[in-house]
């Protein structure tokens, strides 16, 4: 069933050598989605190769083009609204995300522990490459020396903030399953940075708040949250009280499998980070980022 969408533009697509034109003010289209950004068009993978747009100007005979080309397994978003700026987001479709991983500068030992991990059940909790590359820049942007993780698991994403960190560092590193703590630990002696982690084995709410009593309180510079997600609003209240002005949290999985743009779902986890994305939205002690990277980060930068 085709979708109709209000649109200010024609937009012509090129099968072959079949022209598709569509009307200027009401555009109905097959496979075509509709994205959580409004007046936004999203064409499906595999079914165009060449978008001509002409945009009309407001009160102008003239109009003007822009051509865009890609091949056939890209999705393109194209807006509408000039109200949200000229924009064409790329969809990462398998062979694009193949060609990024190998622009990802993984070290051995990560590259020996994601392969471990990739046989152990649970391993779709495993951060991903880019994402353990961007965390670890972040880190070193930053100058950070004391950096805590929430939700550990193997250990990929803490061991790339370790190897990055100063021989001073410290990561404090907060799991509760004992198992996936045992790799973890076998991973971070192997790469020689076993004085840099301080292992937490419990409920990460626990260690947290242990640590605030300590006088732990705006000594940290950096935090990472991959955990449970009904947890999160929790968690990053206790790590804003615990990282610095100017330090950053980081909190993975804000775009949930896509899920959280979808009003037909509805399950509690994904309530539970609809809600914390809508709260860190208007939140104003801190500066944010909302990154497609993997399943969604939000970069917080405390004011």
């Amino acid at each position: 069933m085709a979708n109709v969408v209000d649109a200010t533009m024609a937009t012509y697509v090129f099968q072959g050598r079949k022209k598709i034109k569509f009307g200027m003010m009401m555009m109905r289209i097959t496979n075509l989605e509709t994205t959580a950004f409004p007046r936004l068009l999203s064409f499906a993978p595999a079914r165009f190769y060449t978008v001509f747009a002409f945009a009309r100007r407001p009160r102008r005979r003239n109009s003007f083009l822009f051509t865009t080309s890609c091949s056939t397994d890209v999705s393109i978003t194209i807006a509408t609204d000039h109200n949200y700026g000229n924009k064409q987001v790329i969809s990462v479709t398998q062979t694009l995300y193949d060609y990024l991983l190998t622009n990802v500068r993984e070290p051995p030992i990560l590259r020996q522990l994601r392969e471990e991990t990739a046989t152990m059940r649970g391993s779709q909790m495993q951060v991903s490459p880019d994402q353990a590359q961007l965390l670890a820049m972040l880190v070193q942007i930053l100058g950070a020396n004391r950096c805590i993780e929430v939700g550990v698991y193997t250990g990929y994403s803490s061991l790339a903030v370790a190897l990055v960190l100063p021989e001073s560092g410290i990561l404090v590193a907060c799991e509760r399953d004992i198992n996936s703590l045992q790799v973890a630990k076998k991973y971070y002696q192997q790469a020689g940075v076993s004085h840099k982690v301080d292992v937490r084995h419990g409920l990460a709410a626990d260690t947290l708040n242990s640590m605030l009593e300590n006088g732990e309180g705006c000594s940290y510079d950096f935090a990472f949250v991959d955990a449970e997600k009904r947890m999160y609003q929790e968690y990053f209240e206790l790590l804003l009280k615990l990282v610095r002005v100017g330090g950053v949290v980081v909190i993975d999985n804000v775009l949930w499998h896509g899920k959280v743009a979808d009003p037909m779902v509805n399950d509690k986890k994904t309530e539970s980070i609809r809600s914390f994305n809508k709260a860190l939205m208007d939140d104003k002690r801190v500066t944010i980022s909302m990154v497609p990277v993997g399943d969604g980060m939000t970069i917080c930068r405390k004011r």
